[in-house]
């Protein structure tokens, strides 16, 4: 839901907080979409540590800023794009404590989560990032409620997205709390993109589950390859010659998940595969990749990817 506008003032000031080193891609999208917002209502600088040069993770070239951390201190909003992960500088996280204890918003794009983290205002909070990244920060940050498969999440003063292109939704997402869905909308036309996509980020995910015992490898294989039967946790452990509970034990240690929790995202990424190159149907889909019925299908594609296995194909597919 959209959060109530707030108040216009003449000038929104926007720092985008460039660490080094910065995403590229994550500090440009920021400034392009409020620099070229088209009203005159935002005012935004890149800024650093201090001005002067700032390298950045793409290899070939870096960037040049004009202010320091003093362009903090009198933002409106502060955006935190992406950064090579690793401690975030004293002096650029007190800066953030310091805008945060004024009211100032902060957001985040990809990793600059982890900045946000590191300075403490995350803490009770629900946040999201790159899913290549979430589990390193729900487990670096047990204090934050790490959501690793939406685009973007709004608590109040602080906010986060995940990486790369969602840093647009986020933006495009802070115009429409600003200056109302119109706006959002104007600005989305002009820069040629949705103002708000379908689903969330766990549709992207590749995230690697393989096992690194040789015994439990043999199961995750076995079952791979028999995704279109039924299979049940103690088809599993039959395989593996082990309880059940010995079993649940071994996924928990190297997967981080559970058997039958491992099974559905094993069946879902076998139907996202037969949606993105071919044209079967919906129920012949759920029937190889064993999750039974077109109902389930949806059913399991809501839940994990909150959007459908149609939509799922026609944005993934070439055409």
């Amino acid at each position: 839901m959209l959060a109530v506008m707030r108040k216009e003032s003449a000038i929104h000031r926007v720092a985008v907080l460039a660490l080094p080193p910065v995403v590229a891609f994550d500090m440009a999208v920021a400034t392009q979409v409020f620099a070229h917002e088209g009203s005159g209502r935002y005012e935004v600088v890149v800024c650093s540590l201090r001005a002067g040069p700032v390298p950045t993770t793409t290899a070939g070239f870096g960037i040049t800023v004009a202010a320091g951390l003093d362009a903090v201190e009198i933002a409106d909003t502060v955006i935190v794009p992406g950064f090579r992960r690793g401690l975030a500088p004293a002096d650029a996280l007190d800066a953030l404590r310091a805008a945060h204890r004024r009211g100032t918003r902060i957001a985040s794009i990809c990793s600059g989560a982890f900045a946000l983290a590191q300075a403490g205002l995350l803490d009770g909070r629900r946040a999201t990032t790159h899913w290549a990244h979430a589990a390193d920060l729900a487990r670096e940050h047990p204090a934050v409620h790490v959501d690793p498969a939406v685009l973007y999440i709004d608590e109040g003063s602080v906010l986060t997205s995940a990486g790369l292109a969602a840093g647009l939704d986020l933006c495009l997402y802070l115009i429409g709390v600003d200056h109302g869905q119109p706006a959002a909308i104007r600005r989305a036309r002009d820069m040629v993109t949705a103002v708000h996509r379908t689903g969330g980020q766990a549709q992207y995910s590749l995230a690697d589950t393989t096992a690194t015992s040789e015994r439990l490898n043999s199961v995750t294989e076995w079952a791979l390859a028999n995704l279109h039967r039924s299979i049940t946790v103690a088809d599993l452990a039959r395989q593996a010659m082990q309880s059940t509970r010995t079993l649940s034990r071994a996924f928990a240690t190297e997967l981080g998940t559970s058997p039958r929790a491992w099974l559905i995202a094993a069946r879902l990424r076998s139907a996202c595969a037969l949606l993105e190159t071919g044209d079967l149907t919906v129920e012949e889909i759920a029937r190889r990749s064993g999750l039974g019925t077109a109902a389930n299908l949806r059913l399991q594609f809501r839940r994990t990817y909150a959007t459908t296995p149609l939509a799922y194909r026609s944005a993934f597919q070439p055409r």
